[in-house]
């Protein structure tokens, strides 16, 4: 029998999800949590599909009715209702759903899984703080060169010249997404390469050769006025002169200890791909000391204050101020945790290691594009191995004669 309205309205949730049947392959679905969904059983072209029609109550019984007459009005016509939806949910988003901001979420959408959790959230908030206030509810087919330029002057004004070849890049690439859906037949920020204002390549401060004894030995007595557990993320940061985010995000499913081997998946890494870590015995050392602090957790290095999390960023590079390393203390040079990656590379290209093994432990991908498909997060692995114990031997020197 037909359904009524009082029983669509009445039709309580169960410990599953339930089905009412009404007439003409009309379904009222209930799930388990109390949400009501109507679906329309159809036959086309001699297969069953099924169309949704729509959430109760936003769409009423009598509303639903009327769309399963406007459906089989098509199937009469011979075209399939759930492809027409498609065309027209197309036509709307050309028609009403053009602004910028509309299109840019949809490339942000189409990328996000390609990039890292912390790259997508920079990229989006990056977009968001810089060119909506000029662009977000405008048609992207508006937006002429001008435009972009005027929003690059901007940023540019405020001395953010990184962050505005960034967004230039941004704008350009969803641009160049909705010239590739059909809404734009050229990409208006497409020449604009050479407007933006040049930019004096900075590098984050890294510790000099000769102050890597001092530094190594007031770090092993951190602890005394800090955390253990930030004390022992720092040596392990030097030990394997990973970026401070990949081993901040450190859990304890991707070390490998009887190979003596971290993988750092491709969805932590700033370039996309599975990264492998050599540990030395000082990294097990430390990776040993680690266990009775954080081996029941996930991370490896959690937060205080929620070990769901990982530590903060800013956690490392307070240890290392306090230590005296900011700038301010007279005879010690400014280090930030990142620094390290830079001491590394030029102590082991000093020291006559393979520069291309040195460069693929630093995840340093190559920019030429037919080199960087032969590039395996295995390549040089043996030289890796052995580069590793080095640099920690070394360091261990360095730290009983400083």
């Amino acid at each position: 029998m037909p359904l009524t309205a009082i029983q669509v309205k009445q039709a309580a949730p169960m410990d599953k999800d339930r089905w009412l049947s009404d007439e003409k392959g009309l379904r009222l679905l209930i799930k388990a949590n109390g949400s009501k969904y109507w679906r329309l059983k159809y036959r086309f072209n001699g297969k069953q599909k099924t169309l949704a029609v729509g959430v109760y109550p936003e769409i009423s019984l009598k509303d639903a009715r009327k769309a399963v007459v406007d459906a089989r009005t098509l199937i009469r016509n011979g075209q399939d209702p759930s492809l027409e939806r498609k065309i027209l949910k197309r036509q709307y988003v050309v028609d009403e759903g053009s602004a910028f901001d509309v299109i840019a979420r949809d490339w942000w959408e189409q990328q996000k899984d390609t990039w890292t959790n912390d790259h997508a959230s920079r990229v989006w908030s990056r977009l968001k703080d810089n060119a909506f206030s000029d662009f977000a509810h405008r048609p992207i087919v508006t937006i002429e060169p001008q435009n972009v330029i005027s929003v690059i002057r901007k940023i540019e004004s405020r001395g953010a010249l990184d962050v505005a070849n960034r967004v230039l890049q941004d704008i350009r690439r969803v641009c160049r997404y909705a010239v590739q859906m059909g809404l734009l037949t050229h990409n208006p920020a497409a020449e604009l390469g050479g407007i933006l204002k040049a930019t004096k390549t900075t590098h984050r401060a890294s510790l000099p050769r000769e102050e890597l004894p001092r530094f190594l030995k007031e770090l092993a007595n951190y602890d005394e006025i800090g955390r253990l557990l930030t004390r022992l993320a720092v040596q392990l940061l030097l030990l394997t002169f990973v970026r401070p985010g990949e081993l901040r995000g450190a859990r304890w499913s991707e070390f490998d200890l009887e190979n003596r081997l971290w993988r750092i998946p491709g969805d932590r890494m700033k370039m996309g791909t599975d990264h492998l870590v050599p540990l030395s015995s000082q990294s097990l050392a430390i990776i040993d000391q680690l266990k009775p602090i954080t081996g029941k957790y996930d991370l490896v290095f959690p937060s205080e204050r929620n070990r769901m999390k990982s530590m903060s960023d800013n956690t490392m590079r307070k240890a290392i101020f306090t230590l005296g390393y900011d700038g301010t203390v007279k005879g010690k040079s400014k280090a930030t945790p990142h620094g390290f990656r830079a001491t590394a590379s030029s102590i082991l290209n000093e020291s006559g290691f393979n520069p291309d093994a040195i460069e693929r432990q630093l995840s340093h991908m190559e920019r030429n594009s037919v080199r960087a498909a032969y590039t395996h997060h295995a390549r040089y692995l043996k030289d890796r191995e052995e580069m590793m114990q080095w640099w920690a031997d070394y360091l261990e020197n360095l730290c009983g004669n400083g």
